[in-house]
């Protein structure tokens, strides 16, 4: 009898993404408004109420709004809804609730202002590529 030939274990990629395709769909929706300084912060590890924030910043409030529409926009498509949307009437700091990950849109002087990096500054930030 003979023996089957040994396959090769599949080798893991070292560069397969933690992020969900919502989450990818979201970051790259923000990009397509020309949102700056894309930061995620990954709070899986940390004792945290959602596994991922986005954090990103508009040049103005009409900017800001318009990330907010088109990241809420994008999402819509595939289906996927927030559970919760806040700030869309002054438009300084937009934050939109999938659960999953929070994505919060701000204002230069408001992001500055709340400082959400340093807040969580032990949680591990993911490499967004434009």
């Amino acid at each position: 009898m003979k023996t089957p030939p040994r396959r090769r274990p599949r080798k893991r990629s070292t560069t397969a993404s933690p992020l969900s395709t919502e989450l990818t769909l979201a970051i790259t929706a923000a990009l397509e408004k020309k949102a700056l300084d894309i930061v995620v912060l990954d709070l899986r590890k940390a004792s945290a109420f959602t596994d991922f924030f986005v954090i990103c910043t508009g040049g103005n409030a009409r900017q800001v709004q318009a990330i907010a529409e088109e990241v809420q926009g994008s999402l819509a498509r595939k289906g996927t809804k927030p559970a919760l949307v806040e700030g869309l009437g002054r438009s300084e700091w937009i934050l939109i609730d999938y659960f999953d990950f929070i994505v919060h849109i701000f204002t230069p002087t408001t992001r500055e202002f709340y400082g959400l990096e340093r807040l969580w500054g032990d949680a591990e930030r993911v490499e967004v590529s434009a």
